[in-house]
């Protein structure tokens, strides 16, 4: 009984040490049993597809003070969340900058930004901007651009395209494969095939 009694006092002495060791064992097996992450999980594509359809509708906005700034109609438009942009068919757009002037713009199709502020117009575009007075108190003409695609700039007054445009001044008209027009610094850029019409004494 005593040499049983000793190596069993022997076994509860390493008994401790051996658990250990049969831990540690396991703890290494499971690591090399875990598969490797490839990295981590690829984020889903954007995907550009409307979230709500508009038809036969308007939409308007104003300024802090409650004057109109901009109204939008059409008679279908899509919202892209993933771009926060509207897609208008048959576009009517009236625009008012902080001088309260007037520009209108029509298209067959528009692509425009949250406000109406930039505006894409495509097929038989045309942006019109009403006779005004200037801080001087002369009249300025109306200001009437043709094209198949024009990039508008509502707040800015600004009108681009790279493509074959016509612009009427008054009774003045231009011609020209692409333009760069600003109206509040007065510059025009016209570029390509240039051609023009002024007639002496235009102001209406």
């Amino acid at each position: 009984m005593s040499a049983v009694r000793t190596l069993w006092d022997r076994l509860a002495l390493y008994l401790p040490v051996l658990l250990m060791g049969v831990l540690a064992m396991a703890t290494y097996w499971l690591v090399r049993s875990t598969p490797e992450r490839s990295g981590p999980e690829p984020t889903a594509a954007a995907v550009h597809e409307p979230d709500y359809f508009m038809r036969k509708f308007a939409v308007k906005t104003y300024t802090a003070n409650g004057q109109l700034k901009s109204d939008v109609r059409g008679g279908e438009a899509r919202h892209f969340p993933d771009t926060d942009t509207l897609e208008i068919d048959q576009v009517r757009i009236r625009s008012f900058n902080e001088q309260g002037r007037l520009t209108t713009a029509t298209a067959n199709k528009a692509i425009t930004n949250g406000d109406a502020s930039e505006v894409q117009l495509i097929g038989n575009a045309q942006v019109i901007r009403a006779a005004v007075t200037d801080d001087q108190g002369q009249a300025q003409p109306s200001l009437t651009f043709n094209g198949e695609f024009l990039h508008a700039f509502m707040n800015t007054e600004q009108v681009k395209s790279h493509k074959p445009v016509e612009l009427t001044r008054g009774k003045d008209r231009f011609t020209a494969d692409s333009m760069d027009f600003d109206n509040l610094e007065r510059v025009m850029l016209l570029r390509g095939r240039v051609r023009g019409k002024l007639v002496p004494g235009n102001t209406h």
